[in-house]
C-alpha cells in the first residue's frame, strides 16, 4: 500500500552532514520525497511534534535538542513507507540498533540519533501538518 510519512533529519544528522547518505538510502529502497525543506524549528513546533511526551522526564532535553540547529524535513511516500521506513532508520536506542540501519550505522546517543520517522498513518498525517501546514 503506497502512503506517506514524515521523515526529519535531527540537528546531530543535520550538523554530521548525513542528510545525502540517508536520502540516498530511502531512495535506494524505490522511496520518494514527495517535499522537504530546511527548518531551524522554535520552540512551538517542537513541543507540538512531541506533545505526547510533555511531562516525561526527558522532554525538555528532546526540546532543547531539536532547537540546537536546522533540521531537513521530508514526506517520504512509497509502498508501506511507514513500516519500511522505521525499519530502515533502526531502533531508537543506538546501542541495540542493528548495522545497516541509519541508527545502527551513525547513532551514537538515545537522543541524537539521527532521525524521526512517523509511526503510524495517523501520526504521519498529524506531523505533515505541522511541519507542511501549506500542504493542507
Amino acid at each position: 500500500m503506497k502512503e506517506q510519512t514524515l521523515v526529519i533529519i535531527k540537528p546531530d544528522g543535520v550538523k554530521r552532514g548525513l542528510v545525502g547518505e540517508v536520502i540516498s538510502r530511502y531512495e535506494k529502497r524505490k522511496f520518494e520525497i514527495k517535499s522537504c525543506k530546511v527548518v531551524s524549528p522554535d520552540r512551538s513546533i517542537v513541543e507540538l511534534h512531541y506533545e505526547e511526551h510533555s511531562g516525561k522526564p526527558f522532554f525538555e532535553e528532546l526540546v532543547n535538542y531539536f532547537m540546537e540547529g536546522p533540521v531537513f524535513v521530508m514526506i517520504v511516500e512509497g509502498n508501506e513507507a511507514i513500516e519500511v521506513i522505521r525499519n530502515m532508520n533502526g531502533d531508537k536506542n543506538f546501542k541495540v540498533a542493528l548495522p545497516g540501519t541509519i541508527r545502527g550505522d551513525f547513532a551514537n546517543s538515545t537522543t541524537r540519533n539521527i532521525v524521526h520517522a512517523s509511526d503510524s498513518g495517523e501520526a504521519a498525517q498529524r506531523e505533515i501538518r505541522i511541519w507542511f501546514p501549506e500542504k493542507h
